[in-house]
C-alpha cells in the first residue's frame, strides 16, 4: 500500500504534465481498484465463517461458555471492522460534493453524538456560530470525518474520571480578516487522557494505533477526508489534561 508520503510525490509528479496526470492517475486507480477487491474477496468468506459461527452458538449455547469462543468471536468482529475501514480509508479521497448549510449540518451531527453518549455521563457542549456561509462538501465523508474525532474524544474522555469527562465541539468562519482564505473551523475538545508528545507525529498514518482494539485507521481516514477537501487535520495534546482536533477546510471550495 502507498504512505501519505507516496501519494503527496504523485500528486506533485501529476502537476508536472497532462501526460504525466494521465498515466499516474491510471495508476492511483488501478491501485484503489486492488484494494478494495481484495477486501471484497476476503469479506465474503468472513462473512460465511460468522454466520456460521453465530449458528453453531445458537444451536449449542453452552459454547460461549468456552473462554477461546468470545475471543474467536471478537478475533472475526475485529477482522471484519479492519475491512471496513480499509474499505473507507481506500475511497477516502473520493468525493461527491454538494452544497450544504454549514451551520445546520453541524447542528444535526452535534445533537445525534449527543443523544449517542447520554448515558455515557459525559458533558459535552457545542458553540457552533449560527449563519456559516454556504459550502460544498461531501456530507457523508465530513460526517464520518467529524464523527471519527467526537468518538475518539468519547474514548478518551472515558478512560478519565467519568464525572469529569467533558467534551466540546466549536465550529466558526475564519480567516476574513487575515491572509488566509475564509475557511470552516472545526475544533473538538477533551480532557481525556491525551497523546503523548512521542506518538503526536504518527497519528495521522495509517494502521498506527495506540488505542486497545484499534484499526489504526479511524485518524488516517478523517486525515484524508479533510485533505480531499483542500482543508487540514491538526492535533496538539496535554497528557492527562487536554486534546484538540482541528479540522479546517476552505469555504470557497466547490469540489
Amino acid at each position: 500500500m502507498f504512505s501519505e508520503s507516496d501519494f503527496d510525490r504523485l500528486r506533485q509528479i501529476m502537476e508536472e504534465s497532462p501526460e504525466k496526470q494521465e498515466l499516474l492517475q491510471r495508476l492511483l486507480d488501478s491501485h484503489q481498484m486492488t484494494i478494495s477487491a481484495i477486501s471484497h474477496e476476503i469479506r465474503n468468506p468472513l462473512t460465511l465463517i460468522y454466520s456460521n459461527l453465530q449458528l453453531i452458538s445458537s444451536q449449542h449455547p453452552d459454547i460461549s461458555g468456552y473462554k477461546q469462543w468470545n475471543q474467536l468471536m471478537q478475533d472475526v468482529e475485529y477482522t471484519n471492522s479492519l475491512l471496513e475501514e480499509l474499505s473507507a480509508y481506500n475511497n477516502s479521497c473520493r468525493l461527491n460534493p454538494s452544497p450544504i448549510d454549514a451551520s445546520s449540518f453541524f447542528r444535526a451531527i452535534a445533537l445525534s453524538f449527543a443523544v449517542s453518549i447520554s448515558n455515557a455521563g459525559i458533558e459535552f457542549t457545542s458553540r457552533i456560530t449560527p449563519g456559516l456561509p454556504e459550502v460544498h462538501c461531501d456530507t457523508v465523508k465530513m460526517r464520518q470525518a467529524l464523527l471519527n474525532l467526537l468518538q475518539n474524544a468519547r474514548d478518551g474522555a472515558l478512560q478519565q474520571d467519568a464525572r469529569k469527562a467533558k467534551i466540546r465541539l466549536e465550529v466558526f468562519e475564519s480567516g476574513q480578516s487575515s491572509h488566509l482564505p475564509p475557511s470552516i473551523y472545526v475544533k473538538v475538545i477533551d480532557n481525556g487522557c491525551g497523546i503523548p508528545p512521542e506518538h503526536m507525529e504518527h497519528i495521522f498514518q495509517p494502521f498506527v494505533t495506540y488505542k486497545s482494539g484499534g484499526t489504526g485507521l479511524g485518524l488516517a481516514i478523517t486525515e484524508r477526508i479533510a485533505r480531499s477537501h483542500g482543508g487540514s487535520l491538526s492535533a496538539s495534546s496535554v497528557p492527562g489534561e487536554l486534546t484538540v482536533f482541528t479540522l479546517t477546510f476552505p469555504i470557497q471550495n466547490h469540489g
